[in-house]
C-alpha cells in the first residue's frame, strides 16, 4: 500500500506522518507499505521545520533528507490511500484529480472509521464512509507559529491517529508501486526563471515564507 499524506506548507504536519509510516514499515517489516508527502501551498524545498524535525526524531523516526514538494495530480494517481490534515485539504486534494474521492479521507477520519467499522481495505474505507457520515473534529491544526509544546501536541496527535490506522490495514493490499522521484525538467528558453527570494530570518520565518510563496508561487527561502 503507497500511502499520500498532504497539508499545507509540507513541513510539519504530512512529513511527520510520512516519516512515522516509513518507520513502521520498517520495525513490522512491511516493504509494500510506502509513504511520501506533498502540500497544497509547500514551501518548495524548505527542510522539515526544525521543531518539527525533532518531534519526528523523538518520535522514533528520521527527519533526514526532506525536501517540500507541491500536491500534484501524478502524487495522487498513484497512491492507494490519500490522507489529508484537515478537510478543506482533503477536498481540495480530490478537485485535484477528479474520481479519487473513494481513496481521500482525513487522516482522523480514516482512522475513526476503520477502528469503528473494521474496515481493513481502502475500498472497505470507503464503502463504511457512506454509512458513517461526517466525524466531529475532523482536522489536525497547522502548529506553525506555535510554541514547541504545539508541534509535540501535534506530533502525538498524528501518531496516535495513524498507529490505529496502520494496525487495522491490511497494509499488503494495494497495487501501486513506490513513489518514484519526479523528472528534473529541462530548462525551457525564454525570459531568465523567477529568483528564489530570501526573507531575513526572523522568530516567525515559515510564516512569512508561506505567506510569500502563495502570492509568488516560487520556491522562497530564509537568509541566514
Amino acid at each position: 500500500m503507497h500511502v499520500l499524506f498532504v497539508c499545507s506548507g509540507n513541513v510539519c504536519r504530512s512529513p511527520i506522518a510520512e516519516r512515522l509510516t516509513h518507520a513502521y514499515a520498517l520495525a513490522h517489516g512491511l516493504p509494500r507499505l510506502t509513504a511520501e508527502s506533498a502540500g497544497v501551498r509547500a514551501l518548495v524545498g524548505f527542510p522539515i521545520e526544525p521543531v518539527a524535525a525533532r518531534v519526528i526524531e523523538g518520535l522514533g523516526a528520521s527527519a533526514d533528507g526532506f525536501r517540500a514538494r507541491r500536491l500534484r495530480p501524478e502524487m495522487i494517481k498513484r497512491a492507494d490511500l490519500v490522507l489529508a490534515m484537515t478537510e478543506q485539504i482533503r477536498d481540495r486534494s480530490m478537485e485535484l484529480l477528479l474520481g479519487t474521492s473513494h481513496c481521500t479521507f482525513t487522516l482522523r477520519e480514516a482512522r475513526r472509521i476503520a477502528t469503528d467499522t473494521g474496515a481493513r481495505t481502502v475500498a472497505e474505507l470507503a464503502v463504511a464512509r457512506r454509512e458513517y457520515g461526517e466525524i466531529d473534529d475532523a482536522n489536525i491544526s497547522d502548529p506553525v507559529g506555535l510554541g514547541e509544546a504545539a508541534f509535540a501536541q501535534v506530533g502525538d496527535r498524528i501518531a496516535g491517529e495513524l498507529m490505529p490506522l496502520l494496525d487495522t490495514l491490511d497494509l499488503g493490499s494495494g497495487t501501486k508501486r513506490e513513489p518514484e522521484p519526479e523528472p528534473e525538467r529541462e530548462p525551457e528558453p525564454g525570459p531568465r526563471p523567477s529568483p528564489v527570494v530570501y526573507l531575513p530570518l526572523s522568530p516567525r520565518p515559515l510564516i512569512a515564507a508561506r505567506a510569500a510563496s502563495s502570492i509568488l508561487d516560487y520556491p522562497v527561502s530564509w537568509s541566514r
